[in-house]
C-alpha cells in the first residue's frame, strides 16, 4: 500500500461537514417517508409471493396433467400384474429393533452373556 495511505482511517480523504440538528417537522417527514417505504416494499413482497405461489400451481398442475397417463399404467399394472408374475402376497411389517443385552454374573465372577 502507498505510504501515505498508511496513517490515514478508512474514508479520512472524504470531507465531511457537520450541518445543523433536523428541525422536528424534518423527523416527522422522514419518519413518513420511511413508513412509506416500508409499506412499499411490503406491498412489493406480497405480489412477489403472489407470483411464486401462482406459479408454482402452474407448474404443479402442468405435471399432474402430463403424468396422468403414467399414473393410470401404475394403477392397472398394480391392480393386473403381467403374466409370469404373481403379486408378492406378504405382509410387510416396518419398524425398529430393539436389542437388549443381558448380562449375568455367576458366583465365581464370570459373565455370560445372555441375548434377549
Amino acid at each position: 500500500m502507498h505510504s501515505r495511505f498508511r496513517n490515514t482511517p478508512p474514508f479520512g480523504r472524504i470531507p465531511f461537514q457537520a450541518g445543523a440538528p433536523l428541525s422536528p417537522w424534518k423527523k416527522i417527514a422522514a419518519a413518513i417517508a420511511g413508513g412509506g417505504l416500508f409499506v412499499l416494499a411490503l406491498m412489493f413482497s406480497v405480489v412477489l409471493f403472489a407470483a411464486v405461489l401462482t406459479v408454482g400451481a402452474v407448474v404443479w398442475g402442468w405435471l399432474w396433467w402430463k403424468t396422468r397417463a403414467i399414473r393410470k399404467n401404475m394403477q392397472k399394472m398394480r391392480d393386473n400384474p403381467p403374466p409370469g408374475q404373481h403379486p408378492s402376497g406378504g405382509l410387510v411389517i416396518e419398524g425398529e429393533v430393539i436389542r437388549e443385552v443381558r448380562e449375568t454374573y455367576t458366583a465365581d465372577g464370570a459373565g455370560e452373556d445372555r441375548r434377549g
